[in-house]
C-alpha cells in the first residue's frame, strides 16, 4: 500500500511540474507615437511580466521591416518578473503614416506575440538656404 501511495505521488508530482510555464503580459501590445517629426529615431519600451510558474526566454523578435530595430534580453525571465522590448523605428526618409509589428517568439505558454508601433511621420521643415555674404561697399575711386 505504500508503495502504490508513493508511485501516485511521484506520478502527480511529475505532472504538476510538467504543467508548470510561464506566460508572458505585456503591459500593452499596441504603441500609438502619434505625430512625429522626421530625423529621429523614435522609441519605445514594451514592458512584459513573466505571470506564470516557470521561467521564459525570449527566442527572438522579428520586426515586419529593416526600419523597426528590436532589442531584448536573452536572460529568462523568472517568474513574478519584468523585462523590457525596446523597439526603435527610423523616421529618417520615411514622411507619412506608419504600422509596423514584431513578433516575439518564446518558450512561454502564449509562445509568440505580435507588438505593433504605429504614428505619423510628418515631413522635417525644410531648412532655410544659406543666405549670401553682405557685400563689402564699394570704394570711392579717387580722381
Amino acid at each position: 500500500m505504500k508503495k502504490l501511495f508513493l508511485t501516485i505521488a511521484v506520478v502527480f508530482a511529475f505532472v504538476a511540474a510538467s504543467n508548470a510555464q510561464g506566460v508572458l503580459k505585456f503591459n500593452k501590445e499596441v504603441h500609438d507615437f502619434g505625430k512625429i517629426t522626421e530625423g529621429p529615431l523614435a522609441t519605445y519600451n514594451f514592458e512584459v511580466t513573466n505571470t506564470g510558474t516557470a521561467p521564459v526566454v525570449i527566442s527572438n523578435a522579428q520586426a515586419s521591416c529593416g526600419c523597426t530595430t528590436p532589442e531584448y534580453s536573452k536572460d529568462p525571465i523568472m517568474p513574478g518578473g519584468k523585462s523590457v522590448i525596446k523597439v526603435g523605428y527610423n523616421t529618417s526618409g520615411r514622411p507619412g503614416a506608419f504600422t509596423k509589428t514584431i513578433t516575439v517568439s518564446s518558450n512561454a505558454e502564449n509562445s509568440s506575440v505580435i507588438l505593433t508601433i504605429k504614428g505619423e511621420v510628418t515631413s522635417a521643415p525644410a531648412s532655410a538656404p544659406a543666405s549670401a555674404p553682405a557685400s563689402a561697399p564699394k570704394a570711392k575711386k579717387k580722381s
